[in-house]
């Protein structure tokens, strides 16, 4: 953990094919939810032709259950900590190969393993690109369910609070990643009079909600997030994208859409400025539904945001060879 992991700059890109819907509930009987076939739709959309990635790693699909587990609280619990593990090993060697992991899912849950992944290398920062904080945890778990989603709960994990399943990883220190060093951008749920994650207010997780970042502007939201990561300017950060960031008239094609949100060129223009950082170590990419986009028109909107995004990619890769 000494040099940066990029000393030098990328040698290019990684895309990792994350196919798990393990961290969503069934939206009624029987339902299985369709965040798995992400990956491959958006491959069929463009992604892989548009991103040139110099590696293609593909993760099997796990098995779905809506059955309790033994010794945890999570749906699918087991099922998760192995998919992340896979997930951490094909993050870690991407890294030591000076590839830039682009992880495609899947749902929430697989920030998880890309951090185990990545925090092999170096301590880390986190950008959490997402229309809901995700910071469910047992101080705030709701009383009547049984079962909890880890989907909901990726950004408290990270910090250390959640299911003990989840939080210590091989090679990883816990936490991932401080609260101190965490971003959340874009909770568009927060003010609302029921919203269950208001405990998120006493940790030190920097927060800019739609609201704000609509009110400020883009240019000032970068400028807002970097004054955070540069306390520790040799510390890289992770960026995490949930797709329910973008408003529901572009993107209604996930679990749980809401508006306000982005529209494509204020998601593309964010993710150009956080990985033209050379500090950016990698990206992941979470909770497009294919199945409620049977044309693939909202795939193609996607894989086009994502080639605009990702843009500073082939700079940085020029700039390593």
């Amino acid at each position: 953990m000494g040099d940066p992991v990029f000393a030098g700059g990328i040698a290019g890109t990684a895309l990792i094919r994350a196919p798990s819907n393990l961290g969503l509930r069934p939206l009624h009987q029987g339902h299985e939810p369709g965040t798995w076939r992400a990956p491959q739709a958006l491959t069929e959309a463009g992604l892989e032709t548009r991103l040139r990635p110099s590696r293609v790693v593909d993760l099997g699909r796990p098995d779905y259950s809506t059955d309790p587990q033994p010794g945890t609280v999570l749906r699918n619990g087991p099922a998760i900590r192995r998919f992340n593990q896979q997930l951490a090993d094909a993050v870690d060697a991407a890294l030591r190969d000076r590839l830039f992991p682009v992880v495609v899912g899947g749902d929430c849950s697989i920030l998880i393993g890309a951090l185990a992944g990545a925090r092999r290398h170096s301590d880390l920062a986190l950008v959490h690109l997402d229309g809901h904080s995700d910071f469910r945890h047992p101080g705030n778990y709701e009383p009547d369910f049984a079962l909890h989603s880890a989907a909901g709960m990726d950004l408290a994990l990270a910090i250390g609070l959640g299911d003990p399943l989840m939080l210590r990883w091989p090679g990883a220190p816990d936490p991932l990643v401080p609260a101190g060093r965490a971003i959340q951008i874009g909770e568009r749920e927060g003010r609302e009079p029921d919203w269950g994650w208001e405990d998120i207010a006493d940790t030190a997780i920097t927060r800019i909600d739609m609201f704000e970042l609509l009110e400020m502007g883009l240019a000032e939201g970068l400028r807002r997030s970097f004054a955070v990561l540069d306390r520790t300017p040799e510390i890289p950060f992770w960026v995490h994208l949930d797709v329910d960031i973008l408003d529901q008239a572009v993107m209604p094609a996930v679990d749980s859409p809401g508006s306000p949100g982005l529209d494509y060129a204020g998601l593309a223009t964010l993710l150009r400025g956080f990985l033209a950082s050379p500090r950016c170590l990698g990206l992941n990419v979470t909770i497009y539904d294919p199945d409620l986009d049977p044309d693939g028109a909202y795939a193609r909107g996607l894989v086009g945001m994502l080639a605009d995004g990702l843009a500073p990619l082939a700079s940085a890769r020029r700039d390593g060879q």
